[in-house]
């Protein structure tokens, strides 16, 4: 029986994200320790679990990493890459629910109690994000999975790396009463400290002694915030917000077939689903793009892309295919097999501030209109309501 069925908030975290993006591409530094930073006097922005495995950690000196692992691989950090993974990953979780609230780059909270009759269950949709990640991202990612916010973190960590770990009420006291105080998410250094004076090692001290006291030691906010995270019982609820370190520059999908595929009519046909799920989530969020790039993933994992900047900004489907469509073609595969294909639209600007150029002897009614037609027909009869004819079946 699945044991996740009343655990609807899941917490995600890329495992090593910079190491891993870092990396991903280059296969001579699988089985290396890699750091990621700069310069003698730097500090440590990630390190790969190798790394790690020497002491290497974190916001530590540059200088005392090479001393703890003189044989790791330095890479200095390539933020526009980081942000444009972490962009496609957080476009991921919102196909499975307007309920994220990034943290950061690579970790966020999603809410997945309304996404359980499409997707099955919080352990499911952590599986098939983590799948999915994978296949379109090359790196992995960890889930916990429980009924409030600060229990999930911690399952979080337990599952780390490349994992799922799920809590659910009824195992959450056992769960949390053994541990540090330290691992109470939100609980740093110095309440630690103070706790640990007061004789409170572990969460289930502090859930054992009595608020009033809690209260008088750290003060009537905290005492009882504390109190309520060591019963697994914090009210906090998901905020939906994307990380501001990574703004909405493009909008892309990846699809995986379901088996290799050497067919340019079978891969056309996916450049057209993804071209309209990609213009149809620009519409809805106001945006318009320049810039059209594709994705090719072949049997051997090699990937390609290709990109093409248009005249001016654009949210209509047929264009954003055509274009896609076209750089296929320019290609020239024969034969290659491919495992994915994807299409990601750039250089996103809000669609109020783009002028569309008059065509003379342009149709009055052309293919915006049948967009916004459309968009009208999905949100009132769902997404497969109306769709492009060589879609059907």
């Amino acid at each position: 029986m699945d044991d996740s069925r009343d655990c609807p908030i899941l917490h995600v975290d890329m495992d090593a994200f910079y190491a891993s993006v870092a990396t991903r591409d280059r296969p001579e530094l699988q089985q290396v320790p890699v750091v990621i930073g700069g310069g003698q006097r730097g500090v440590v922005l990630s390190a790969n679990y190798l790394a790690r495995e020497h002491g290497v950690g974190s916001a530590m000196p540059m200088t005392r990493a090479r001393r703890l692992c003189p044989e790791a691989v330095v890479i200095s950090p390539d933020f526009s890459l980081f942000e444009k993974v972490s962009a496609a990953v957080m476009e991921n979780f919102a196909m499975v629910t307007p309920l994220v609230e990034a943290l950061s780059l690579d970790e966020a909270f999603l809410d997945v109690r309304g996404a359980r009759r499409r997707l099955g269950s919080p352990r499911q949709i952590a599986e098939h994000l983590r799948a999915r990640i994978h296949d379109e991202q090359g790196i992995t990612c960890s889930v916990g999975a429980s009924a409030t916010v600060s229990v999930a973190k911690l399952a979080g960590r337990l599952a780390k790396p490349d994992g799922v770990a799920v809590v659910p009420p009824e195992r959450v006291v056992a769960f949390l009463h053994p541990l540090d105080v330290g691992e109470l998410w939100g609980v740093g250094e110095k309440t630690r400290v103070v706790l640990h004076r007061l004789g409170l090692i572990t969460v289930g001290d502090v859930a054992h002694t009595p608020l009033p006291i809690l209260q008088r030691a750290l003060g009537a906010a905290t005492g009882s915030h504390l109190h309520d995270l060591a019963w697994g019982t914090d009210r906090r609820v998901i905020t939906p917000r994307r990380s501001t370190a990574a703004p909405d520059r493009s909008m892309g999908c990846d699809e995986t077939f379901s088996r290799d595929t050497d067919d340019p009519a079978v891969i056309r046909r996916e450049v057209l689903r993804l071209s309209a799920r990609v213009s149809g989530r620009m519409r809805v969020a106001g945006v318009a793009g320049r810039t059209v790039t594709l994705k090719v993933r072949f049997a051997d994992f090699t990937t390609i892309t290709r990109s093409r900047s248009l005249g001016e900004a654009t949210d209509v489907t047929q264009e954003i295919y055509q274009t896609a469509g076209r750089l296929y073609d320019a290609l020239g595969l024969q034969r290659a097999r491919v495992r994915l294909v994807g299409v990601r639209v750039e250089g996103l600007v809000p669609r109020q501030a783009v002028q569309r150029q008059l065509v003379l002897g342009e149709r009055e009614h052309g293919w915006p209109d049948a967009d916004r037609a459309v968009d009208r027909a999905t949100r009132r009869f769902g997404a497969a309501a109306v769709r492009p004819a060589s879609l059907l079946g």
